[in-house]
């Protein structure tokens, strides 16, 4: 019995090590990928926490793929540093699409499923030619396909290949020529476009397709290509920011499936009221507490509901029980505008006797109506280390400038929105903007955080008196500069010291 088992140990390693990924090396590089039709590549460091995390979903998609002939293999940049300097590679992991040797970025997700179905599209025409025997399968092909149909007399319209070579990478196309077959919508015939989806029935393009503009198509594929109540992620987020409308979490316990399900059914007749108005997604309440919490919401007790408006980033948090009925009314009053958005702001100091001045939301048109003053400010975030090093020269600036003319401020970013109609957001930390006194405009800072350069920039955009006084002192500072040079030079120099003989 021992054997038999030792035998089997032995050979574990091997199986272990089996794997569809092809490791590739300069000498391999030719043979394997410039004669590939389409392969995919990662360059990759052992030690990149992001390459170990791709690591199993890029093998599952390799072994899947490889029945479609297409390839994946991977490139060690610590090992072919000059092969990676040739594709010039500067992070790990990078990603690229070869086409008989010649690479292109890769665009798409980095989890299994989506990196085959983004494979997959890279390996068909833009639109593919389909007959009665290839239809049916096509449809699964991906989670959503679309198919024009169209005969002599409704022919397939231009826009719909134009618009399928512009997102070809988001989603599949295909054309049938003749009667849809029987396995189509009822409703769909020549001259019909209809999209295929795996998580809901056939919908079938409303308006006449044989005038159907490129950019309308979009909008319909765009708003019919998400499910009405999924589940939100890393993995997906970004599908949901790039179609622009409004989200609407349902942050829940992902372990309560009874609780979920029977709030997300009691919706269904609001949801599809209010499709391509806003899209509705559940999210981890648990594991995404932090978020919620960000965007308002006491995610201490779930469940929680929250709209945002990624646009604008307005909030709204549902403050009464989170029921069907509450939610269908609270959803109505944000798509009418009726309901007030959350904002998030530290109460307004008492005092501002630093010389900093504290800045919260609720203070903003405190600071911001006074257009007599230049008011320079800094947006952090307290665990930002760039921040914690700014700060003391930020301190020494305020008193510079204390008692003056000029404003030197500061918002805890993490503690306070900003207001709705602000023309900036904050996209990292620290921020720093300028607003010159008798203007409403914001100008970015960009230089060095040195104090010397910080104070330059106030005298060199400033308005107010004090901007102007600094800005005197300095020239005066040079003119006095120059002024003494030139009388050193005018001064007739002493001979050099001698003995007489």
């Amino acid at each position: 019995m021992k054997l038999p088992l030792l035998k089997l140990l032995a050979l574990l390693p091997a199986v272990l090590a089996a794997s569809d990924v092809i490791d590739l090396t300069k000498a391999s590089f030719k043979t394997e990928i410039d004669t590939a039709d389409l392969a995919l590549v990662e360059f990759f460091a052992p030690w990149c926490g992001h390459c170990k995390n791709l690591a199993p979903h890029y093998e599952e998609a390799a072994t899947i793929l490889k029945k479609s002939g297409i390839k994946l293999a991977k490139v060690d940049c610590t090992e072919e540093q000059d092969l990676c300097g040739d594709f010039e590679v500067n992070g790990y992991p990078t990603l690229k699409v070869f086409r008989n040797g010649t690479p292109t970025e890769y665009n798409g997700p980095r989890k299994a499923d989506g990196i085959v179905s983004y494979m997959n599209k890279q390996n068909l025409p833009a639109v593919t030619e389909l007959t009665a025997e290839t239809h049916d399968d096509f449809t699964k092909v991906d989670p959503v396909v679309v198919i024009a149909y169209g005969d002599k007399k409704n022919a397939i319209p231009a826009s719909f290949e134009e618009y399928a070579n512009s997102a070809r990478d988001n989603f599949v196309f295909g054309k049938f020529e003749g009667a849809p077959p029987a396995s189509a919508p009822k409703k769909a015939k020549a001259g019909s476009i209809v999209l295929y989806r795996d998580f809901d029935e056939p919908v079938i393009f409303a308006g006449k397709s044989a005038d159907v503009k490129k950019e309308d198509l979009a909008e319909w594929v765009k708003t019919q290509s998400l499910p009405i109540f999924a589940e939100l992620g890393p993995e997906n987020f970004g599908a949901y920011a790039e179609h622009g409308l409004p989200i609407a979490y349902l942050f829940a316990d992902p372990e309560d499936v009874k609780g979920r399900t029977a709030i997300t059914d009691s919706l269904k007749d609001i949801t599809s009221t209010l499709r391509g108005l806003i899209n509705f997604v559940w999210i981890d309440g648990v594991k995404f507490a932090d978020y919620g919490k960000s965007l308002g919401g006491k995610t201490d007790k779930l469940p929680v509901f929250i709209v945002q408006n990624l646009g604008t980033q307005a909030k709204y948090v549902l403050e009464k029980e989170t029921t069907a009925a509450n939610i269908e009314k609270f959803v109505k009053d944000v798509v009418d505008g009726v309901a007030k958005p959350f904002v998030k702001s530290e109460p307004i100091p008492e005092s501002q006797d630093g010389p900093v001045y504290h800045l919260t939301n609720a203070g903003w048109n405190n600071l911001f109506d006074d257009k007599e003053k230049d008011i320079f400010v800094e947006f952090y975030a307290p665990w930002c280390g760039h921040c914690q090093r700014l700060a003391p020269i930020w301190d020494q600036l305020g008193e510079e400038y204390k008692n003056s003319g000029v404003v030197i401020a500061k918002m805890d970013a993490q503690e306070n929105d900003l207001p709705a109609d602000t023309p900036f957001q904050i996209q990292g930390f620290p921020t720093l903007k300028f607003r010159a006194a008798g203007t409403t405009e914001f100008i970015d800072y960009a230089g060095d955080r040195s104090l010397e350069s910080l104070q330059e920039f106030i005298v060199e955009h400033g308005k107010t008196k004090s901007a102007a006084e600094k800005r005197a002192a300095a020239d005066s500072s040079l003119d006095e500069e120059f002024e003494s040079a030139v009388a050193d030079a005018k001064e007739p120099k002493e001979s050099a010291a001698h003995d007489e003989l």
